[in-house]
């Protein structure tokens, strides 16, 4: 089954939200697709090595295979944002993307850094979670180590996931540079470090005083907020109509993927996306190299009728300025008097004929969508 023949049909009862079986049937067909597409690629590499007797290169492909990540794409029919936000914010899911207990962990903190080091190392701070732990640096070490491109590089290398504490995370995109931003996939995430009980009063004080930032929170509540960030997925939002999330792997189950699908989906929307389902233009889910499966598709591709008249109004609105006043300016040129005399009765008929005619145009526009949805949904999926 090609995966691109999946089309949710929305209940007719509760039109905006995601059908369950729907998007279960939609997760099922991609898998199978990115599993069989990855077992493809990987028979014909092993067969143009046969004579390389170094297995290492299969079994890395093999786990980048099982590893490739499946993204969901939200468009919208108005911008979702109106500025690039560098804080980005967090969703938490059914099904974690990063078990792994190999996985890197790189700790961003404000200084002083040493104060993190010491909770982290605490006994009571949970050793399944300090031993993923792998580099722990303050801001200021952060800017003077790491200047160069290729340190910056190595940097990201040598670690799977990068945490930074959230009074520093809009500060990092022009010291980390656009290696760690021109894709997302290994973005700083922001957590929360310091502790929440200090009162303003107590952090003026200090800051009065040059005794610098807050104390970092106890090890079992600092550790409860790293598992939080390393198991949520991130959402980075700049200004457009598209958003995409990475919310599963390719060696999830079906129900698995459609359960942070529904979970991403409904924060996003009740977050994120202004006037909610009705702003919303469609969603998909897919690989990296795989076509995109829609499992929701509006059926309108604006967001209110109001919206559009008003926006006609002003440029009919506008048009009509330009038009008076061009006949202003002819008539202080020339008498009023013959054939020019009606020449503004003659406009106001134009645009009065012009509004029918584009009435009946997004008319016909919309009955048109509409058949071809009833025609699409129609199909047998």
């Amino acid at each position: 089954m090609a995966p691109s023949t999946i089309i949710q049909k929305r209940p007719q009862d509760s039109p905006y939200q995601l059908d369950p079986d729907q998007t279960l049937k939609a997760s099922r067909a991609l898998l199978q697709h990115v599993q069989a597409e990855t077992k493809r690629l990987q028979d014909a590499s092993s067969k143009r090595n046969l004579l390389d007797t170094d297995a290492s290169d299969s079994e890395a492909d093999a786990s980048t295979g099982a590893e490739a990540p499946i993204w969901l794409t939200l468009t919208t029919k108005q911008h979702i944002v109106d500025k690039t936000r560098l804080k980005p914010s967090k969703i938490s899911v059914p099904h974690s993307l990063n078990t792994s207990p190999d996985l890197r962990i790189c700790l961003i903190t404000a200084d002083p850094q040493r104060a993190v080091k010491n909770v982290v190392a605490d006994p009571a701070f949970p050793a399944n979670l300090k031993s993923r732990i792998t580099k722990i640096i303050g801001f200021t070490k952060l800017k003077n180590r790491y200047k160069t491109f290729e340190t910056r590089r190595q940097l990201l290398a040598e670690h799977d996931i990068f945490l930074a504490d959230d009074r520093i995370i809009t500060r990092l995109p022009a010291t980390l540079g656009k290696i760690f931003y021109k894709g997302s996939a290994k973005r700083p995430i922001p957590v929360t470090i310091a502790q929440s009980q200090r009162t303003k009063k107590e952090t003026k004080q200090k800051a009065t005083n040059g005794e610098g930032a807050a104390a970092p929170a106890e090890p079992a509540v600092l550790a409860k907020e790293i598992d939080k960030a390393v198991d949520a997925v991130p959402v980075s939002l700049r200004p457009g109509t598209l958003v995409a999330v990475r919310v599963g792997l390719a060696s999830f189950r079906p129900d698995q993927l459609a359960e942070n699908v529904a979970a991403v989906v409904q924060n996003l929307i009740e977050k994120h996306v202004v006037k909610g389902w009705k702003n919303v233009r469609g969603i998909h889910i897919k690989g990296q190299s795989s076509t995109a499966v829609p499992i929701w598709l509006a059926d309108d591709l604006w967001t209110e009728s109001d919206d559009i008249a008003t926006a006609q109004a002003i440029e009919e609105g506008d048009a009509e300025n330009e038009a008076e006043q061009g006949q202003k300016r002819k008539r202080s040129s020339r008498t009023t008097k013959g054939p020019q005399a009606g020449t503004r009765k003659r406009t106001k008929m134009d645009e009065s004929d012009d509004k029918q005619t584009e009435r009946k145009s997004t008319e016909a526009r919309k009955s048109k969508l509409a058949a071809q949805k009833a025609k699409i949904f129609g199909e047998d999926v």
